[in-house]
């Protein structure tokens, strides 16, 4: 097994076979809309994440799982070519690789569903082997794997005393065991409201319902998309950053890529401001380019 031995980023979470829908308009109940182009892209908030990391000049071990089926042939493939280690990545010959499709309209903006599949069957006792943490400084979680491998990776990241980031997309209730080993949380202006009920609108609001999780949370950052993001730590006042001018072409990933950066910044030691301010830049840069 080709391992890296001393990863600075671990990116426990989920791989996805994104199918991208390119459209007017996105469907209501009941409507067929008629598009004008599709692709198949590496994707899944774990395995975004973690390329955005390994982009940004981390060195980064990805735990997660794929069927062994054309789907997850293509997603290991493009890991790799992400410049991430997938070593550790389960090949589940009784599971289908998890899977997306997303509708993007022409305005930039886009919705997705999503099949779990392979995601929801990652053992939990995969991030318990010592070789994974040894030179780890930060732990990348998200909320599309279960409760239970969070937890596990979680706890074996705060043992060897890496800073463990959840972003909590999709929204969903945390459970106490989880919550309490968090040091930064990651939401979106949507994920905020839900979990402390501050609306986010623009960036003051942003700040507010940051602050208002810092009453739970060490650190957290609310993205609140063009309106620009903001940051907090536990006991100060928020810092905002605002908005970069950009040319939208599609927000699709945007929020992945920030994570991704953002984490590693940390990792190398950046202040939560100079982390903040890096990732926001890629994620401008990201929703500027059309992606491949």
């Amino acid at each position: 097994m080709n391992e890296r031995p001393k990863p600075a980023v671990v990116a426990v979470g989920s791989i996805h076979y994104d199918i991208m829908v390119a459209a007017p308009d996105r469907p209501m109940k009941g409507e067929t809309v008629t598009g004008h182009a599709w692709r198949p892209k590496f994707g899944g908030k774990g395995g975004n994440q973690a390329v955005a990391a390994a982009r940004s000049g981390a060195e980064v071990c990805m735990i997660g799982a794929v069927g062994d089926d054309d789907f997850g042939h293509f997603l290991l493939s493009r890991l790799a070519d992400g410049g991430v280690d997938g070593s550790r990545v389960a090949r589940l010959p009784e599971a289908a690789s998890g899977m997306s499709v997303a509708i993007s309209d022409a305005g930039g903006d886009y919705g997705a569903v999503i099949v779990s599949g392979a995601n929801l069957l990652i053992d939990p006792h995969t991030v318990l082997d010592p070789a994974l943490w040894a030179g780890a400084g930060v732990l990348i979680l998200q909320n599309e794997v279960a409760d239970a491998l969070n937890v596990a990776a979680a706890q074996a990241a705060r043992h060897c005393g890496a800073m463990v980031c959840l972003n909590a997309a999709p929204c969903r209730e945390l459970p106490e065991a989880l919550r309490s080993l968090v040091d930064v949380l990651i939401v979106n202006a949507l994920e905020a409201e839900q979990l402390c009920g501050v609306e986010v609108v623009d960036l003051p609001s942003a700040a507010h319902a940051a602050e208002t999780l810092c009453r739970t949370f060490p650190s957290v950052v609310v993205t609140a998309g063009g309106d620009g993001v903001a940051g907090c730590r536990h006991g100060q006042k928020a810092i905002q950053i605002p908005p970069l001018p950009v040319d939208l072409v599609s927000t699709h990933g945007a929020g992945d890529v920030f994570v991704g950066t953002l984490a590693a910044a940390l990792a190398a030691g950046e202040t939560l401001e100079a982390a903040l301010k890096n990732a926001n830049i890629a994620a401008a840069r990201h929703v500027s380019t059309r992606q491949q």
